[in-house]
């Protein structure tokens, strides 16, 4: 098995998963990333304060892959 430490990146820096957890392959590792990041989805503030917010997965020897939640918009809301 392999441990995957997932580290948030959001607008304000990066914060460290110092514990990690292990996973037998890297599809459950990027399981886990999009779960993570659908958390922090319920979490945000409202639509003029949201920023985006990453998933960056590393082994301890390499950095595996990123999911991000990215908020774009094209014009004033309604």
């Amino acid at each position: 098995m392999t441990r995957y430490y997932f580290d948030i990146r959001d607008g304000t820096g990066l914060y460290p998963d110092e514990e990690g957890l292990e996973f037998r392959t890297q599809r459950e590792a990027e399981v886990e990333a999009a779960q993570a990041l659908a958390d922090l989805a319920r979490d945000l503030p409202t639509a003029d304060e949201r920023q985006d917010v990453s998933v960056e997965v590393r082994t301890d020897t390499r950095h595996v892959f990123q999911a991000a939640l990215i908020f774009s918009t094209s014009g004033p809301t309604q």
